[in-house]
């Protein structure tokens, strides 16, 4: 029976370039404990509000907030993948994504938000699992994604980190 271990934060050697900001504002002791406190926050602040407030665009161009919830699903498959990938002492270089290309052929302003939200769970879970599942060598594993270098243990916090910066916008533009 594997032990339960805390996931601690990465050293500054761990990550780099713009992926230092979300490291940054994942401000957890434990991945796994901020991955859960994020994700209750995240569902209480988006279930009830109307469809107009996920549909609201703070600005022209700017996306509604179901499109955000969306573009945060698809960044943490990509991220869980990446980590999954070094974990795995893959050493192919992976590249990176256009978060814009992605949102708008997301058609998420179509979805019901209840099948948004499952997704996010499904995906959550998923995710917490993963992580739960790598022993310390397979958190220190390293890989280069997007040009940059970065290990397993970063990647979880890059997710987290990502996931705040949005809950952030959130809170501050979209009167929620």
């Amino acid at each position: 029976m594997q032990t339960q271990h805390i996931i601690t934060y990465p050293t500054p050697e761990e990550y780099n370039g713009f992926l230092a900001n979300y490291v940054q504002q994942a401000k957890a002791d434990d991945l796994i404990e901020g991955l859960t406190a994020s994700y209750v926050f995240i569902t209480g602040m988006v279930q009830g509000l109307t469809e107009e407030q996920l549909l609201y665009r703070y600005a022209p161009g700017k996306w509604s907030i179901k499109e955000l919830l969306v573009h945060m699903i698809d960044a943490e498959r990509i991220f869980s993948y990446r980590a999954l990938r070094f974990a795995r002492q893959d050493k192919t270089e992976l590249p990176g994504f256009d978060e814009g290309a992605y949102t708008e052929a997301s058609k998420a302003d179509a979805r019901d938000i209840n099948s948004i939200i499952a997704e996010y769970t499904s995906l959550r879970t998923a995710t917490i699992e993963l992580f739960k599942s790598f022993d310390e060598e397979a958190l220190s594993q390293k890989g280069v994604a997007s040009g940059l270098e970065v290990s397993v243990r970063a990647l979880g916090f890059v997710i987290l980190g990502h996931e705040v910066h949005h809950q952030k916008i959130i809170r501050e533009r979209y009167n929620v």
